[in-house]
């Protein structure tokens, strides 16, 4: 199943805040926060302060929960999440994208919009029964989130360098 832009694009930011927590944390400075507001398209307003950092990376556990969950609780916390920030879905379009959906205002702060749109977009997966496109990485000495929206499913590892990781003791294994 194929999912609409504006969800593989909040997943994919909310896998990387959630993964930035790993070991080394990559979500320590304003600039990394900077970086990663661009990467990941996000519109509206940013302080880019130490204060707006902190509450983003408040939003790493939550958003980890909710990635992690299984589906009734996932619906929970969706639900919790969407009255929390007095969501209200309406369409959009902007920059270069066609209309989609944003459920709080551009004005609202950056950790919240962060949140809602994770929300929103695991509405598509809850509803489609797709939360296996979420997984935690195959690595066993890693707690990543693998984000696979590939055709077959392929994806195991969070990063190539976990897949990397684990094809090399493979190999070697293999070579004893």
């Amino acid at each position: 199943m194929s999912f609409t832009h504006d969800t593989g694009a909040a997943l994919a930011a909310a896998v990387e805040l959630v993964n930035s927590a790993e070991d080394p944390d990559t979500m320590t400075e304003t600039g990394q926060l900077k970086d990663f507001f661009v990467r990941h398209g996000y519109t509206g307003a940013r302080t880019g302060d130490a204060a707006e950092l902190a509450a983003v990376r408040a939003q790493r556990a939550p958003m980890r929960r909710l990635l992690t969950a299984d589906r009734d609780t996932a619906v929970v916390l969706v639900n919790d999440i969407l009255a929390a920030h007095r969501a209200v879905p309406r369409l959009v379009r902007h920059d270069d994208l066609d209309y989609h959906i944003h459920a709080v205002p551009p004005e609202a702060p950056l950790d919240v919009r962060i949140a809602v749109e994770t929300a929103m977009a695991m509405i598509d997966l809850i509803r489609a029964d797709e939360l296996s496109r979420l997984s935690v990485c195959a690595d066993s000495a890693c707690e990543g989130i693998v984000l696979d929206l590939s055709r077959n499913r392929s994806r195991r590892y969070c990063s190539t360098a976990c897949g990397n990781r684990n094809a090399v003791a493979a190999y070697r294994a293999r070579k004893k």
